[in-house]
């Protein structure tokens, strides 16, 4: 089976995040409520699609720092870019910038345009703190409310994970680790958590990718997932939600990943 790469991925991330809402719209359509939440996202057809892969792809580049904080982000510049790996126009790269802004990766600035986002320490460590408390929450809920089929696919994604970590993609593994915290969060079926998390988590993608890069335990970090995905299988909320709460990292391990404090790189040159 071919594996899933670039914004194929982020459009699976999102997708995560749609069935959980629908699921919980669709309730409401029952009752005689609006479309549920993935035909209101889906129901735009090819001219949302192009946008939310334009919108993937430059997400892609701000997590690897192509485009780096404070970039600005310039149409002409952005469709450059895009240009190898999708043909697109300026009203869709306007919309994917409206997405991008709305995560917390991008700023629209009055009278200047789109800049990459640079959220300071305080910032970052704020989020990290409700991040890592919503994953735990969400962990002994997803234990409890999971279905058997949720719990497969996750497994599937995990040793997705894993084969890309054999193979040193820390950019696929990256993607699949975000997937498989998305469809955790997913399986809670709280649409409360759901939005909050969703939020707060694009707006450290950034953040957690550099972690990714830089994690001096890599291996580790693969075994406390395996942790993680056999607490799942076993239904054991209060276990996978310490791990998952811890997993994220501390407060100044995170801010060390930010732009704004040491980097592991720089601790290797001054030892």
């Amino acid at each position: 089976m071919e594996r899933p790469d670039g914004p194929e991925i982020g459009l699976e991330l999102d997708r995560a995040s749609v069935a959980a809402r629908s699921a919980i719209a669709g309730k409401k359509n029952l009752a005689g409520g609006d479309a549920t939440g993935a035909e209101r996202v889906l129901g735009g057809g090819n001219e949302e699609l192009l946008t939310r892969k334009v919108a993937s792809i430059i997400r892609d580049m701000i997590v690897q720092d192509i485009l780096p904080p404070n970039t600005k982000l310039r149409e002409k510049m952005l469709l450059e870019k895009l240009g190898d790996q999708i043909a697109t126009s300026r009203t869709p790269l306007r919309e994917a910038l409206k997405v991008l802004a709305s995560e917390g990766l991008v700023r629209l600035v009055p009278n200047k345009g789109a800049v990459v986002a640079d959220p300071d320490i305080s910032e970052i460590a704020d989020m990290q703190l409700i991040l890592s408390t919503l994953e735990g929450l969400a962990g002994d809920l997803a234990a409890r409310r999971a279905t058997g089929q949720e719990i497969g696919e996750i497994a599937a994604t995990h040793h997705e994970m894993l084969a890309a970590f054999h193979r040193n993609d820390r950019f696929a593994y990256f993607k699949f680790n975000q997937l498989i915290h998305k469809k955790l969060v997913a399986a809670t079926r709280n649409s409360a958590l759901i939005d909050i998390h969703d939020k707060l988590n694009s707006r450290l993608y950034r953040i957690r990718y550099k972690g990714n890069l830089r994690h001096q335990e890599w291996k580790e970090a693969v075994e406390e997932h395996e942790l993680m995905l056999q607490a799942l299988q076993r239904r054991d909320g209060p276990g996978l939600a310490l791990l998952l709460a811890s997993h994220f990292g501390e407060r100044s391990e995170l801010i060390s990943l930010s732009d704004h404090g040491p980097t592991a790189a720089d601790a290797d040159e001054s030892s």
